[in-house]
């Protein structure tokens, strides 16, 4: 049975005593009917459909993002090691085609290079500024880590916050510790208008 995190949480990403290494990211939401009530969110008015993309950032012992070819986001789907895959934009939220989730990421830890020490998992709204959107028009948001190998769900964080106003969130990620690899679920959201504002905190 999957764990249920809380914000803050961490745990080892293993079963058995055995370190999990072909991984599933799975990240869902689910677009707010109606456009979200009175007060600060009336001053949004919803037009579009709201478009949320999910990433990963692969960050150094340093806390740094090396080069442009360690984000990995619709626009850059696999990275060079084959660590990760993308698998695609969902550009409305819900269900993605046959998937559970709105978005999905593959993670196979065995080739992550040994130069990588987190992988960040971020979500922001895309074109917000002019769409005028935030993360007040969505509602059951989550991060689940599946064990690709056994199709088996090990972890996973509702994002059950207040959102309101939020246009990007670093949801939780993937780093070494000790020679293992642990899961951090974090929901700390910020106003980034866009995914290179959240990539110029990592530089």
């Amino acid at each position: 049975m999957a764990i249920s995190l809380q914000k803050g949480q961490k745990i080892d990403l293993s079963k058995n005593g055995s370190q999990l290494t072909n991984l599933l990211v799975g990240l869902g939401w689910k677009e707010v009917k109606g456009g979200g009530g009175g007060g600060f969110l009336s001053m949004f008015k919803q037009k579009e459909d709201v478009d949320i993309d999910a990433s990963v950032l692969l960050i150094g012992e340093n806390g740094k993002i090396a080069s442009q070819e360690d984000l990995i986001y619709f626009g850059n789907k696999d990275h060079r090691s084959g660590a990760v895959h993308h698998c695609g934009d969902n550009l409305v939220g819900g269900k993605m085609g046959g998937m559970e989730d709105s978005e999905q990421i593959l993670i196979d830890l065995n080739k992550v290079p040994p130069a990588i020490h987190r992988l960040v998992f971020v979500v922001n709204i895309y074109d917000c500024v002019k769409r005028k959107q935030h993360f007040g028009l969505v509602e059951n948001a989550y991060i689940r880590i599946v064990d690709k190998n056994a199709n088996e769900d090990i972890a996973s964080y509702n994002l059950t916050e207040d959102y309101s106003g939020k246009t990007a969130m670093v949801v939780g990620e993937i780093y070494r510790h000790s020679g293992a690899w642990k899961f951090n679920a974090i929901g700390e959201a910020n106003y980034d208008p866009g995914l290179g504002q959240i990539v110029g905190r990592y530089q």
